[in-house]
């Protein structure tokens, strides 16, 4: 295996850093270090040019409404749920949780966003899915106001 591919494997390994070199805003030399995988110079030359095949992510707006429903819980029966994944089941009703809706233009890449987003927030999700025309986001009710914000900021 080349230079160039255990460069970019281990950049593959660490999704921070391809976004990072898809946006452009990635210090090669420091980044190099990181993944040490080879002399630096040789290495941050490598991410240079991969990073430059790259395309960049389509960042045009979004279609969606974003809601809040507060009072969600764990249900026994998977067919009741507002989101099911794995044995969790979650429904409104007398529960903790504030589930958080995006209706409309939604896609894994959004998911994937917005729990990044709320990480740098420290907002705690309990669990989150995404299909069709919808995503959801499970947050302490507390935290419910300030996702709907974060939320609607991407789309």
């Amino acid at each position: 295996m080349t230079l160039a591919e255990q460069a970019r494997e281990a950049v593959r390994a660490r999704p921070f850093i391809h976004e990072a070199l898809r946006a452009g805003v990635i210090n090669y030399s420091a980044a190099a270090r990181l993944l040490d995988v080879g002399e630096v110079d040789a290495v941050a030359a490598a991410l240079r040019r991969y990073g430059e095949e790259l395309p960049a992510r389509d960042e045009s707006a979004r279609s969606a409404r974003v809601t809040m429903q507060s009072g969600v819980g764990r249900v026994g029966d998977p067919a009741e749920g507002l989101l099911v994944v794995g044995d969790g089941a979650f429904a409104p009703g007398e529960g903790s949780l504030t589930a958080v809706l995006v209706a409309g233009d939604v896609d894994p890449w959004l998911l994937t966003r917005a729990l990044a987003r709320l990480d740098a927030e420290d907002v705690s999700v309990t669990a989150a899915g995404v299909a069709d025309e919808s995503l959801v986001v499970l947050v302490e009710r507390r935290d419910g106001p300030r996702t709907v914000q974060f939320l609607e900021g991407l789309v």
